[in-house]
């Protein structure tokens, strides 16, 4: 239980021995979406990302230097 102090205050081991075992999954909950953003950001800078994102540009670019050489 927690008072206005924000301090704990339990009367017996069941509500410590509660409050240990969600504070453990909060744990590896948090654990496991770190991993989660690591493999995110790995991919995000692996160079194959890079060179998929350099290739949609040029594309993109490309497409409108056509369209403005059409339109001249």
């Amino acid at each position: 239980m927690m008072t206005k102090s924000n301090k704990p205050q339990y009367t017996n081991f069941k509500q410590v021995d509660h409050d240990l075992k969600r504070l453990n999954l909060e744990r590896k909950i948090a654990v496991e979406e770190l991993k989660i953003v690591k493999s995110d950001y790995i991919e995000a800078l692996s160079p194959y990302n890079w060179l998929q994102t350099g290739l949609k540009f040029a594309g993109k670019y490309g497409v409108f230097v056509l369209l403005k050489k059409l339109f001249r």
